[in-house]
């Protein structure tokens, strides 16, 4: 929608952004006006600010990024086609122009007030660890919202990490966003490999690779895993062969089998010779055991060993999220865990028993799996 103004120039604190909805199929139109309040995140994208509806009161988040005239904005197309419980979803969007003719293209979304990462800066700045029960709930939705993603839209994020987990501090729901480097991955259609953030980047794309697949999303959830239980990042690198360096410490050298499969240019190439680091080791001698084989799971240098997001979500590790009356540490019940709708429509029947308690089956009736819970 292209009427609009925005009071004052640039949206910062205090300005008033207005624009007009509706109008189509003989609906009437309406104005929304949006108070921005603070600046919550910058980037080479633009911004992300707070803003409240003056209308309604509701308090959501604004992406506001410079919009080039000639291309359509890939994130808007993505965003507008995804719908589910652990994904930061879309209201609407508008367009705004500067005095300067810049064109900006605003999306609006539900606000979340908390990041992953800030959660896991409170526990460290209290010197503890998060709690297991809560290492459970964020991981699971997070493998969750990334078995929607990868399945349903076919969308590849490219750039999870604890920034871009967002978490609700009241109910605990957890929901991915930033979808500005995410792209429908097609097979056989090459990819820039300068993608991800560092700590999180799975080795392949390290390599360089372009032909990459959404495994490398699976690598990054295993990095959040390991960081949450460790309570600080598994593979801190400062460059990209420090990076290198540091998985090769924890997974060993790869075997020229797995350098080819992460990318076949490199099978020549002398890595020094270092042995695995078992995994028992790199965590506490308290760590329980299903932990630590999800890791090992998530954490591979073969793309294709990785497991997926949806065999994730039916690990072990989750097993207490399942329990009939499992609760949170205050008693109140936890957000949606079994609403599965799209993503179990390839999956086994093995599996989805696995995904749906029957303690849930029985309260949902036999069509569970088609109709979601």
């Amino acid at each position: 929608v292209l009427q609009t103004r925005t009071e004052g120039g640039d949206p910062v604190t205090g300005h008033i952004i207005s624009t007009t909805i509706g109008g189509k199929n003989g609906e009437p139109k309406r104005t929304i006006s949006y108070m921005a309040e603070r600046v919550v995140g910058t980037g080479s994208f633009g911004i992300v600010f707070q803003a409240k509806c003056l209308e309604t009161g509701e308090t959501v988040a604004i992406k506001k990024v410079l919009q080039d005239r000639r291309y359509k904005n890939r994130e808007l197309q993505l965003m507008r086609s995804m719908d589910h419980p652990n994904v930061v979803s879309l209201k609407h969007c508008f367009f705004s122009t500067t005095s300067r003719d810049e064109l900006f293209l605003n999306l609006v979304m539900e606000y979340v007030p908390e990041t992953l990462y800030r959660v896991l800066k409170h526990y460290s700045n209290a010197n503890q660890r998060m709690p297991l029960i809560y290492v459970k709930l964020y991981m699971y939705q997070l493998f969750r919202g990334l078995a929607y993603v990868h399945t349903v839209p076919g969308v590849c994020h490219r750039d999870v990490k604890p920034q871009n987990v967002l978490v609700d501090p009241l109910t605990h729901q957890v929901k991915i966003c930033d979808f500005g480097s995410a792209k429908v991955l097609v097979p056989g259609e090459p990819n820039i490999a300068y993608i991800c953030s560092r700590y999180y980047r799975a080795p392949e794309l390290i390599f360089g690779a372009t032909e990459y697949t959404t495994s490398i999303d699976i690598w990054s959830a295993g990095c959040v895993l390991a960081e949450l239980l460790l309570g600080q990042p598994l593979f801190p690198g400062e460059t990209a062969v420090d990076q290198l360096v540091e998985i090769i410490k924890v997974l060993g050298t790869p075997t020229r089998e797995e350098i080819r499969c992460m990318n076949p240019n490199y099978t020549e190439f002398r890595f020094p010779q270092i042995k695995a680091h078992p995994w028992h080791k790199i965590f506490h001698k308290r760590m329980p055991a299903e932990a630590i084989d999800l890791a090992s799971r998530l954490l591979q240098y073969s793309p294709n060993l990785r497991c997926t997001a949806l065999d994730a979500c039916a690990h072990s590790f989750f097993d207490e999220l399942r329990e009939p009356n499992a609760r949170l540490p205050n008693g109140r019940p936890f957000p949606p865990l079994f609403n599965f709708k799209p993503e179990l429509a390839n999956a086994s029947p093995e599996l989805i028993n696995r995904l749906v308690p029957e303690h849930v089956r029985r309260q949902n009736g036999p069509n569970f799996a088609h109709a979601g819970s």
